[in-house]
């Protein structure tokens, strides 16, 4: 069922009899809590109304949908946030909290969207990020290593082999080198401010 065709109907109602069974009137079956539970992902609006006495109980099928859920291992709600929740239970700003929550979770789900892609911006980019700043850090250490191996040109010569690397005239390689390490700090700088 459509949102829009939902809100012009007005919530589906829900009966729940006193053997804890619940009778969806719309289709005309009984349903479960993970019926109500895939409802509400849908966005479908729903009433639970107690059989026998017409009474709004959707809050407490709500809540009982929530509880299976964390029941679940779906651990959603840190125990912090419920110890602070309770502790506002008879408190002077009790009548505050549910709204708070309202705006609160009105403004997560608005901005998850934006949320997701900038979760997967950063670690797609940052995979990446680390990737060169790797190569970079070894082509650094091997430069400095090769600048460091004092059998380097000699190694050929002794052992008839050529050597990994040919071994650094002393100036110049050590000015690369230090051109190298400057541009990697501007590398480094630029990528700080990004953030």
């Amino acid at each position: 069922m459509s949102e829009d065709k939902n809100k012009a109907e007005g919530p589906v109602v829900i009966k729940k009899y006193a053997n804890r069974r619940l009778y969806n009137t719309q289709t005309s079956s009984y349903v479960t809590l993970d019926h109500l539970a895939a409802m509400v992902k849908e966005g479908t609006e729903f009433e639970v109304q107690d059989a026998r006495t017409g009474e709004d109980i959707t809050r407490s099928v709500l809540t009982q949908i929530i509880f299976e859920e964390e029941a679940k291992g779906q651990s959603l709600l840190p125990i912090k946030f419920l110890r602070q929740l309770i502790r506002f239970y008879g408190d002077s700003l009790q009548t505050f909290v549910p709204g708070y929550l309202d705006m609160s979770m009105d403004s997560f789900t608005k901005n998850q969207g934006a949320m997701r892609d900038r979760i997967a911006e950063a670690l797609g980019g940052g995979n990446q990020m680390v990737e060169n700043m790797t190569r970079q850090n070894l082509q650094l250490f091997e430069n400095a290593m090769a600048m460091f191996t004092p059998f380097g040109a000699a190694g050929k010569a002794e052992t008839g082999k050529p050597s990994a690397k040919p071994a650094p005239q002393a100036p110049e390689d050590i000015a690369d080198l230090k051109e190298e390490m400057e541009a990697m700090r501007r590398q480094l700088a630029e990528l700080s401010q990004r953030k």
